[in-house]
C-alpha cells in the first residue's frame, strides 16, 4: 500500500524470508560458521539456539547454499513424529526405498537398515549426508535418543550421519536432562544466536529499505532507530512488524519522515502493550479505518445509478397511467370486445 508513496519497489519489512534481503550480522556469521564446522566434525550433533524471530531459518538457508557438492542433505521442517515416522521421514528426504510389511506402519529396522546400507553407499563414494532437523525443540526424548542411535552408523573412521538440531533456548534445555546425556556428549558444536545491536538494527532497516528501492536519506532518524531497537530488542522479526507499521502509518497521515512519537504509538498495536479501544486508538490507525472507510462509499455511490437503474425503469414502467392513458382504456377496452364478437 505505501510501497509506491515511498518509491518503494516493493515492501521492504515482508517477514517472508525472501533471499534477497539476506543480511548477516556478525552473529548470524558466527552461527553459520559453526554449522559449516559440523560438516567436517565426523559426525554427532550440531545445535544452534535462538528466539523466536533472531533468524535461525535465515542462517539455516544460507548454510543449505554453502554445503559441498559432495554433501547431501536432508531437511524436516515438521518434528511432531514418532520415532517411527521420524525415520520414514528421514528415508523419503534422501530418496532411500524403505520397503515395509505395512507400509502405513514401517518398523524402525524397515527404516534403518536401508538407511544404513545407504549410507555406507555414500561414504564409498566419497560423499557426506546431513540431516537438518528445524524447530527440534519439539522432539520428544524417544525421537532424540533415536536420532542419538543413528549416530552410531559408523565406519572405523567416521561417523555416517550428521545431525543438525535447530530450535528454540528450550532445545538447549531439553538436551541438559539427564536422560539424554550420552545424546549431549555426542555434540560437536552448538551456538546460541542472540539479538541484533543497536549499531546492527541501523544496519539492517538500511540494508532492507535499500534493496527495496529507497533513495537518499532514510526516513528513520538515527534517534528513531535506537527507540526501534529498544522496542524490539533486537529482534530481526518484530524489527520487520514494527518498521512496516510505522511506514504504513506515515502514508495514511501524510509523513515523509518516521519520528520517535509515530514509531511508539505504533509499538503499542503491534505489541499489544497498551488494550486497544476507541480512546486508547492512534490518530494514524483512525485515519487509516477512516480512508477505508470512504473507499467504501466512494464504491457504493458510484455503484449506485448502475445498481438502481434497472429497478427504477420497472417500477416506473408499473407506475399508474396518466388520464390520457385513462382516457384512452375503455376504447382499447371496446375494441378488445368487438373483435371477441
Amino acid at each position: 500500500m505505501y510501497a509506491a508513496y515511498f518509491g518503494l519497489e516493493h515492501p521492504p519489512f515482508s517477514i517472508a524470508p525472501d533471499p534477497r534481503y539476506l543480511f548477516l550480522s556478525e552473529r548470524h556469521r558466527e552461527a553459520l560458521a559453526h554449522l559449516l564446522y559440523g560438516l567436517d566434525g565426523g559426525g554427532g550433533f550440531v545445535l544452534l539456539t535462538g528466539e523466536v524471530g533472531t533468524g535461525k531459518t535465515t542462517v539455516c538457508r544460507c548454510f543449505l547454499q554453502q554445503i559441498p557438492e559432495n554433501c547431501t542433505a536432508a531437511y524436516i521442517f515438521n518434528p511432531k513424529l514418532s520415532a517411527q515416522e521420524l525415520l520414514a521421514t528421514i528415508c523419503d528426504e534422501f530418496g532411500v526405498a524403505h520397503p515395509a510389511s505395512d507400509p502405513a506402519r514401517p518398523t524402525i529396522k524397515e527404516c534403518v537398515d536401508p538407511l544404513n546400507a545407504w549410507l555406507l553407499a555414500q561414504h564409498a563414494a566419497g560423499r557426506n549426508a546431513v540431516l537438518i532437523i528445524d524447530e527440534a525443540q519439539s522432539l520428544s526424548g524417544d525421537v532424540l535418543e533415536q536420532l542419538r542411535l543413528l549416530t552410531n552408523l559408523e565406519t572405523d573412521e567416521k561417523k555416517l550421519l550428521q545431525i543438525v538440531l535447530i530450535g528454540q533456548p528450550e532445545l538447549r534445555e531439553l538436551v541438559a536432562q539427564p536422560a539424554l546425556t550420552q545424546l549431549a556428549q555426542r555434540v560437536i558444536a552448538r551456538y546460541h544466536l542472540g539479538p541484533l545491536t543497536r549499531a546492527e538494527t541501523a544496519q539492517y532497516v538500511a540494508h532492507r529499505l535499500t534493496v527495496a528501492g529507497w533513495k537518499g536519506p532514510l526516513p528513520f532518524a538515527p534517534r528513531v532507530l535506537a527507540r526501534v531497537h529498544r522496542l524490539c530488542g533486537g529482534i530481526p522479526r518484530r524489527i520487520n512488524l514494527l518498521c512496516d507499521r510505522a511506514l504504513l502509518a506515515a502514508y495514511v497521515t501524510g509523513q515523509r519522515a518516521i519520528d520517535a512519537g509515530l514509531v511508539a504509538r505504533v509499538a503499542n498495536e503491534v505489541f499489544d502493550h497498551k488494550p486497544a479501544g476507541p480512546a486508547g486508538r492512534s490518530r494514524w490507525l483512525a485515519a487509516l479505518l477512516g480512508a477505508l472507510a470512504g473507499a467504501v462509499a466512494v464504491a457504493a455511490l458510484l455503484a449506485f445509478p448502475a445498481y438502481w437503474s434497472g429497478p427504477l425503469t420497472r417500477m416506473q414502467g408499473a407506475a399508474p397511467p396518466s388520464d390520457s392513458g385513462a382516457a384512452q382504456a375503455p376504447a382499447r377496452a371496446s375494441a378488445g370486445a368487438g373483435k371477441e364478437r
